[in-house]
């Protein structure tokens, strides 16, 4: 999966350096082959289920990027390999255009959360948003969801409290390069999209 993250940020017009956060040896020589630089080997500390995303980043800057200005930083997920260095190129016009407020990329969501429920402690069902359900599928306000593929951010303003999925700007992609990997099924569907080549 790395390596469509990898190649799709070094195909990128804008990105000037690709750097690879890990902690393992093996991993970080298969970037490498690919293109990208490991400059560093991040701390078994850092590398938990634990381990949040904004320390790893703050980790690398401390130990890599502090040596140099750098202006921004666009942080790409490899469990997110069907994005495209169209998908990033078109994200950092938006980001510079938006006067560089920090960016998130979304896609639209498939089921509406006005369809969504919660049990309360005696099982009943409880709406998510108290707004009428009645409302016909076509007419309902369109949402989309923090997909994870592609996160802008100014590196000055990076901090322990940054969550990166509350950034600003919402950078809209196609739902086709928007697959998460998480389990078993989300491998099926990238697949399927590779495949097909219609990303």
């Amino acid at each position: 999966m790395i390596y469509y993250t990898i190649q799709a940020a070094l195909e990128s017009n804008y990105i000037d350096k690709v750097i690879v956060s890990t902690e393992d040896k093996e991993i970080a020589e298969i970037s490498k082959s690919f293109g990208a630089e490991v400059p560093f080997l991040r701390p078994q500390g850092l590398a938990e289920d634990t381990t949040t995303t904004i320390d790893v980043v703050l980790h690398g800057i401390k130990v890599f990027f502090s040596q140099e200005k750098w202006d921004s930083m666009v942080l790409l997920q490899p469990t997110q390999p069907l994005r495209t260095s169209e998908d990033i190129d078109n994200a950092l016009v938006f980001y510079y255009e938006h006067s560089k407020r920090s960016l998130v990329s979304v896609s639209e969501v498939g089921d509406h959360p006005i369809l969504m429920r919660r049990f309360d402690k005696d099982r009943k069902l409880q709406k998510l948003f108290d707004l009428p359900s009645s409302v016909r599928r076509q007419d309902m306000e369109q949402i989309y969801r923090v997909n994870g593929a592609i996160y802008i951010n100014q590196m000055e303003s990076l901090t322990r409290e940054t969550s990166f999925n509350d950034n600003e700007l919402g950078f809209i992609m196609d739902k086709s390069h928007s697959v998460d990997i998480d389990e078993l099924p989300d491998f099926a569907l990238a697949e399927y999209y590779l495949s097909g080549k219609i990303i």
